[in-house]
This record gives C-alpha cells, structure tokens and sequence, in this order.
C-alpha cells in the first residue's frame, strides 16, 4: 500500500529542510533557541483545561464517500479547527452501534488531511469497523496545551483532542469509548504524550519517528526551530527550556514512562544514516536524530516492566513511504487497543 510518489516529493522538502536546520544545530550543539523569553517558570499545568461542553460542529463538508471534514468551534484554543473524519463502512447501515475511535495526528507544518493526502489510509481502513479521526494540531503539530507566557487564553490542543472531540464524536458519529492514538514526527509525540498525561483514555498509542524525550540533548533546540518557524516563541510552548524544566517533564513521554502501563504500545524508528537515498540526505539526517533517544526511550519501558512492540531500523527517512508502513505494522497493536481483531 505504498503512497504516492507525487505526494512524497511534493511534501517531504518543505518539512525537512526545516528540521535539517534543527538537527544540524543539533548536532553542533548550539544553543541558541534556548535563551528563555520569560523570567518566571510556568507552575503546575493542572486545571488550566477548559471545559468541552462549548464545543460545536459548526460545519460538515463531504470529502470523500466516507470522508467528512467538520469545522469545529472549540472554546480550547479560541478559534475554529479543522477536523477529518472517515466513518466506518457500515455506520449508516448499523445506526445503533457504536465505534472504538483511531485518532491519527500530523506531523509538523502539515495539517489535518495529511494521512488521507499521503498514505492509502482510507482503503486500508474500510473493512476495520473502527471510526478514524484526523485533528488538526495546529501548523506546529505539537499537540499540547501551549504555556503562552501565562497569558489567558493559551491555546490548547490536547483538550481539544482529548476531552472537546471526545463529547462531539459521541453526539455525532456514535463514538464508544475504546480508543487509540498513532501519529508521526511532532504527531508520534503526541501519541505517546496524550496517553501518558490522560491514562486510561487509550487503549494503545503508535509513534512513528516521533520525539520520546523532549529534553534529551538538542531536542529543545528542535522543538524551539518548529515553534519559531510558525511564527511563534519558542518559550509560549512549555516555557523556557533551562527554567521551566519542571513543566516541559510534565509533557515529556520520557519523564511518564510509568504512566503508560497498561496502554499498547508500538515504537517505530530508522537510524537514517547510512542512508541508501541519497536523494534525501536532509530526512535522513532528521531520522538519526531521534534514534538515539527512541531506543533510551524502550530502555525506559524495559526497566519499568511495560510491554511494547519496538521496530528500530537501519536506514530510513524522516518520511511518509516508512510512516505508512510503519502504520500497517502497528495495526495489530492498534487494533487490540482498539477490541477489534488485528
């Protein structure tokens, strides 16, 4: 079930040259998208999610003969998002049952539709009685309740994923309450993140080429470069890195390890170099970034006695054509999170 080519070499430059430049830094050793933008560390991050019950489907279009795309007003980040969902082939012939829930996040400078526009998830899906769900997390892709200097009014996407598209999807599409979380790159953190920080609300959760430990050396350095090249502070994420350690180890899936018990795990990861694509020296430098501390991160499960179907391998880019794979691999760790057969 290969993506397209069209799709892949349209996509993968935009995102890596950018990450490129973050891992060269990376592999410097720079520091310099670590000064800190605020003097103070932000306290604890307990209550700050705002309620679900404001949130409201403002629009549904069809994309698709099982593809909708639903506008959604969302009081957790202030403003409308966009959302992707694909129903389950008998969802209108079965009206009084309901479905597990597959949420599948995005990378970094994408956006809501990039699974359906670069892997064959739809087909793969069709006969899998699951209703899947597609979120934005925003242009960075980091699905977290952003610090924003302590301001009001800090956007939050992990309530949005977690607690507003949780209600919606049981009003409108007859959600269950069996659900999993896969993403790649920024959206493979989030996957392990969401689970870790809300136990018990996923039955499994699948990183391909995500960030496991966002304080491991350089990877503020990363997640500084992706936050900036939106546009943003570095320090509005969790604050700055040296200061407000505490609160980025309350989104790190390093720190949480322990509250992943109990919750089905696949971890997927390519060393990059030696890369036989030299076409994409740039995705593969951005592999071997995260390699190192991907397998720190199974040593961590190890130790703490949590299962986990781990896939390291030699090579690889930092792109869709392993993701997609990588997927198909984890369907039956997904899938058994999920009550469904693999």
């Amino acid at each position: 079930m290969p993506s397209s080519p069209r799709h892949r070499a349209r996509r993968t430059p935009r995102r890596t040259k950018l990450f490129a430049l973050a891992a060269g830094v990376l592999l410097a050793g720079s520091g310099a998208l670590l000064v800190p933008e605020a003097s103070g560390a932000p306290a604890a991050d307990a209550g700050r999610h705002r309620t679900a019950e404001g949130a409201r489907i403002l629009a549904e279009e069809k994309a698709g003969a099982r593809t909708l795309d639903l506008t959604v007003d969302s009081p957790a980040l202030g403003t409308t998002a966009r959302v992707r969902v694909i129903l389950p082939k008998a969802f209108d012939s079965e009206p009084e049952r309901r479905w597990p829930v597959l949420l599948l996040l995005q990378g970094a400078h994408d956006d809501y539709t990039s699974w359906t526009r670069e892997t064959g998830v739809e087909s793969f899906l069709a006969d899998k009685d699951v209703l899947t769900v597609l979120p934005s997390s925003g242009p960075t892709g980091i699905p977290t309740d952003w610090w924003n200097f302590g301001l009001p009014g800090a956007q939050d996407y992990e309530a949005f994923q977690t607690e507003e598209l949780g209600r919606l999807l049981r009003e409108r599409f007859r959600a269950g309450e069996r659900r999993a979380v896969a993403g790649v790159s920024t959206g493979g953190y989030g996957a392990l993140a969401l689970a870790a920080r809300h136990p018990g609300t996923f039955g499994a959760a699948a990183s391909y080429s995500g960030i496991t430990d966002t304080t491991a050396f350089g990877m503020p350095t990363v997640l500084s470069a992706i936050v900036a090249r939106e546009g943003k502070l570095p320090g509005a994420l969790w604050g700055p890195p040296l200061l407000a350690r505490a609160n980025w180890n309350r989104h790190n899936p390093a720190a949480l390890v322990d509250s992943l018990d109990g919750t089905g795990l696949y971890l997927s990861q390519g060393s990059g170099l030696p890369s036989e694509d030299f076409g994409n020296l740039e995705a593969a430098v951005l592999e071997g970034t995260l390699w190192g501390q991907a397998q720190g991160f199974a040593r961590k499960l190890k130790a703490a006695g949590i299962p986990a179907r781990v896939h390291f391998y030699q090579g690889g880019l930092h792109a869709w054509e392993f993701w997609e794979r990588e997927f198909t691999a984890s369907w039956p760790t997904l899938a058994a999170g999920l009550g469904l057969p693999g």
